[in-house]
């Protein structure tokens, strides 16, 4: 019965491989969080490198598997979809950045906030790209309604711009400072303390600016996937490389923002290299239909999208080579 169950396809693929899939990604957080951060520590800037290597290194090596199992279209699929994640995160980094300095979160514990969102990541985004695949395979016009989401989103980015958010005046920080209680100051590593409540005198538990920081990283998450989760489904519509293209993505997140974070300035013509990437993305269902094809080919999709991001990348150091660098 045991045997027979793994074999049962889910979503498209057996329930083996994705159960193989989840096993991998919970053997890397184990060696991430049991091995490699045992114990708080602030990441350098070259360790941070070092471990967004090892990050993206098994994300293409998950990519040359998808491509040696299930063929080389789903293959050129996962790693437009990894690379188009990969970018979109690097805009949630200045996000992150942001919300540990408006709480003050000490470098030291940073990477533990980072290591819980990735887990609140990897269910919430299950949860999206599980219910984002039966919609569009019930109504398959949802693919051109996100397709043209994508489109307006690029544009907007393109030319609107965007003020910096103001923390203090965030909802979500004001009701929990409201409905809850909230330690003016950290607590080490503690999400929760036990402390005296100083209307009462009672012992009463609290909320830490640490625990505040991780519900609006979970919740930037949310906002972010609004844009990405469509993106990958404009690309593919397999649930199983949807999923995996977009975990493999973030789980480097943690590993890369301490890099980035340092040298974030140095990205300033990435924003509408990214755009110009949605806009495409968005663009591909419409120019296949009028092109008459099944759908836009995938190693071109792939090239076009890696020198679109490419550009801004190499463009951006370039006009920031002189700009200086805060660590």
């Amino acid at each position: 019965m045991e045997t027979t169950f793994i074999f049962i396809d889910w979503l498209g693929k057996p329930v083996w491989v994705w159960l193989s899939f989840l096993a991998l990604v919970i053997t890397i957080l184990t060696f991430d969080l049991g091995i490699l951060h045992k114990e708080n520590k602030e990441i350098e800037v070259g360790e941070s490198i070092k471990l967004s290597a090892l990050y993206i290194s098994l994300g293409l090596a998950f990519g040359g598997w998808v491509w040696w199992y299930l063929g080389s279209d789903a293959g050129l699929a996962y790693m437009t979809g990894f690379v188009v994640e990969k970018t979109l995160a690097l805009d949630n980094v200045f996000v992150i950045a942001l919300i540990f300095s408006f709480f003050a979160v000490p470098r030291l514990y940073q990477h533990r906030v980072l290591f819980w969102g990735i887990l609140g990541v990897i269910v919430l985004r299950a949860i999206m790209i599980g219910v984002g695949a039966t919609l569009v395979a019930e109504f398959s016009w949802l693919l051109y309604v996100f397709a043209a989401f994508l489109v307006g989103t690029g544009l907007k980015m393109l030319f609107l711009k965007e003020a910096e958010p103001d923390i203090s005046k965030n909802a979500l920080v004001r009701f929990m400072r409201r409905r809850f209680n909230v330690t003016e100051n950290h607590h080490g590593e503690a999400f929760f303390v036990k402390q005296s409540n100083p209307k009462t005198g009672k012992l009463t538990w609290f909320i830490t600016p640490l625990f505040m920081a991780l519900v609006l990283i979970e919740v930037a998450d949310v906002i972010f996937a609004v844009d990405s989760v469509p993106a990958i489904f404009a690309i593919t519509t397999d649930p199983f490389l949807v999923y995996t293209s977009n975990i493999f993505a973030i789980l480097g997140l943690r590993a890369l923002y301490f890099a980035l974070a340092a040298m974030i300035h140095r990205f300033q013509y990435l924003k509408p290299a990214l755009a110009v990437v949605l806009i495409f993305i968005g663009s591909k269902i419409f120019i296949a239909d009028l092109l008459g094809l099944e759908k836009f080919p995938a190693g071109l999709s792939l090239g076009i999208t890696f020198a679109i991001i490419a550009f801004g990348v190499v463009w951006s150091l370039m006009k920031t080579r002189d700009a200086r660098t805060d660590v």
